[in-house]
């Protein structure tokens, strides 16, 4: 369902930009689709098939107007209320910044546009 959900929401709105000659897919990628750990059999390959998506979709329309980009999410998201045993709250990512890394990408310049990011709080082991 990951890559094929994403695969079907962008078939649903391209042609709409297209017409536009303008948007932006923002597609929410994780570690598992960089590098497959023991235990994500079903998640990683999924994941990267999300990112190939991306980055097929963003070489296709990008030249229509249509920024295409993958976003790494890796790290703990520290959400009100949940805490996590063992992770200051230092080492977890806000919600607040990856929204503003979200904003940026959306309403950056063509001329540099980004097509893979990732973001993770700085105390993160990569």
């Amino acid at each position: 369902m990951n890559a094929f959900g994403a695969f079907v929401s962008a078939k649903a709105v391209v042609p709409e930009m297209i017409a536009r000659g303008r948007g932006a897919i923002l597609f929410t990628g994780a570690t598992a689709g960089v590098k497959a750990g023991p235990k994500s059999a079903a998640f990683g390959p999924a994941k990267f098939a999300m990112r190939g998506l991306a980055e097929s979709l963003a070489r296709d329309l990008g030249p229509k107007g249509i920024h295409v980009a993958w976003i790494n999410v890796d790290g703990a998201i520290k959400i009100p209320g949940r805490e996590i045993r063992g992770l200051a709250p230092d080492a977890m990512l806000k919600p607040e910044a990856i929204a503003e890394t979200y904003w940026h990408l959306v309403h950056q310049d063509p001329s540099s546009w980004t097509q893979a990011l990732e973001v993770r709080p700085f105390r993160e082991k990569f």
